[in-house]
């Protein structure tokens, strides 16, 4: 990273790889990382909800735990691998968490849905074990739905641990 020091300049030059890209831009060094990545890469699966760390609509994966992305400023997240939920999926086939979510009904309006699924895919990555559904509740609580009531989100997340344990 590098600053610009200038008499009046406030940029920071942020480097960070998105979604297996490269990416270099130079922003106002307040820029808040949800910002960089909707505003300057034009991602917009990150969705600014509430503003204060809340609602996990904001969700990303840095360096492969989930973030919210308005808490950290885009200089934080230098020289960081983020993921976002336009980058899970491989071409037409989507990620086992997408898929699951898909099929077990586990969304409505889908504001929340990306950062739910980023958070759902840190979870399942910190995890090894088979999860518990006490578990799951646990890992997604930083994620709020105002739609499902969860229990949809929840019996997903649970069916992608359940396969990934099957073989």
């Amino acid at each position: 990273m590098t600053i610009d020091t200038r008499p009046g300049a406030a940029t920071v030059t942020v480097t960070v790889t998105v979604n297996g890209r490269p990416q270099r831009r130079e922003v106002p060094a307040r820029t808040l990382l949800v910002h960089l990545i909707r505003e300057e890469l034009a991602l917009t699966g990150a969705t600014v909800g509430c503003d204060t760390s809340s609602c996990g609509a904001c969700t990303v994966l840095l360096d492969g735990r989930s973030v919210k992305s308005c808490t950290l400023l885009a200089a934080q997240a230098d020289g960081a691998d983020i993921g976002t939920v336009e980058g899970l999926a491989d071409g037409d086939r989507l990620h086992p968490v997408q898929e699951a979510f898909h099929e077990h009904h586990a969304l409505q309006c889908g504001f929340c849905t990306p950062g739910m699924v980023l958070a759902a895919v840190s979870l399942l990555a910190e995890h090894p074990g088979p999860l518990t559904e006490q578990e799951v509740r646990h890992g997604l609580k930083g994620n709020l739905c105002r739609c499902t009531g969860y229990h949809n989100i929840v019996r997903a997340v649970l069916a992608v641990d359940a396969a990934r344990h099957a073989g």
